[in-house]
């Protein structure tokens, strides 16, 4: 079986098979033809004699950070929702946050043949930035802007300004910060910035000693709490850069007999599940995640449509949800879902 037995059985020409196993556009009648006559047969097209005709895969590469990130994980639903009806497959890698292993999947997908990569970034160095330029098809990068490439990320400055004003407006005087490196411009530079200018323009200069440096994890952020706690401070009011690591600072809190939301004001961002389900509900800002993914997917559809298309950066909204770590008497509340 073949597609010329196959367009012979439809009805229809050798062309209009062919566009209908590699997504071309066909009028619906010769469209349900096809489809009928495949279904009857069971007949698949190779694998191999595609890509050899076509020298295009069907494959994406995503490269992506943490398999186990409730972040990641709805980055990579939206992308599943957006390349899911296009016949593509995705090939996922997961770095658990290295960046030299970035750099070598990113360099393997260069080699693999894959039609297009989504770069779910966290740091970049000069290794990153020679083997994109080395990358002669299309790449979208995910969570970062990135000069020269197209991104869709998130507006982190801004969510992180909205959260610590938030904890200032609810009464803490001094709230302070657990963040996360730098390096991360998004979650770790964008957010510090964003604490920093909401503590000025409500008159508080910004003061080293409320600065902690955390890693992505729970157990992070509690060490990091637990450290200021033991030796005697009692802050008022904590900003996470992550929900993960202000789930961690909240649980060092109540060890240390302090109630979030009356005692010690609490606030994160990520809008997480672990947040929303903890013993005092976490406030935090909602991005999101899974639409980036939907967005970035739809971005790299029209790069592998139109190569040498420009490059378009999209930032997305977030939406503050306030919930019992910052106002005790509020009921919690669900978040948006996307």
């Amino acid at each position: 079986m073949n597609i010329t037995e196959i367009a012979r059985l439809a009805g229809v020409s050798k062309t209009a098979v062919s566009r209908y196993f590699n997504g071309g556009y066909l009028s619906a009648e010769k469209r349900a033809a096809i489809a009928a006559v495949v279904e009857q047969t069971g007949y698949l097209p190779s694998q191999q004699a595609r890509t050899l005709r076509t020298r295009r895969t069907r494959q994406v590469g995503v490269v992506m950070p943490r398999l186990s990130s409730e972040s990641t994980a709805r980055v990579v639903d939206g992308i599943s929702l957006a390349l899911a009806d296009k016949g593509y497959q995705l090939l996922l890698a997961n770095t658990a946050n290295d960046p030299a292993r970035e750099v070598e999947y990113l360099d393997t997908f260069r080699r693999s043949g894959v039609d297009g990569v989504l770069f779910l970034a966290s740091i970049f160095t000069p290794e990153h930035r020679a083997v994109l330029q080395s990358m002669h098809l299309p790449v979208v990068i995910i969570a970062q802007k990135y000069e020269g490439y197209s991104c869709v990320y998130h507006d982190d400055y801004g969510a992180a300004r909205a959260v610590t004003g938030l904890l200032l407006r609810r009464g803490s005087k001094r709230p302070v910060y657990i963040g996360v490196t730098a390096r991360d411009h998004a979650a770790g530079y964008a957010r510090h910035q964003g604490y920093l200018d909401a503590l000025k323009a409500a008159g508080r200069p910004p003061r080293a000693e409320d600065m902690f440096l955390a890693q992505f994890t729970m157990e992070s952020g509690y060490r990091q709490a637990r450290a200021m706690l033991d030796a005697g401070r009692r802050p008022d009011g904590i900003f996470c850069a992550t929900d993960t690591i202000a789930v961690g600072a909240m649980q060092a809190c109540r060890e240390a007999g302090l109630t979030e939301g009356r005692d010690v004001l609490v606030a994160g961002i990520g809008d997480s599940a672990i947040g929303r389900v903890a013993a005092v509900p976490l406030t935090s800002a909602h991005l999101h995640y899974k639409t980036s993914g939907q967005e970035a997917a739809q971005l790299l559809l029209n790069l592998m449509r139109r190569q040498g298309a420009g490059t378009r950066a999209i930032q997305l909204g977030f939406e503050v949800v306030e919930r019992q770590s910052t106002a005790a008497a509020l009921g919690a509340q669900p978040g948006p879902e996307i």
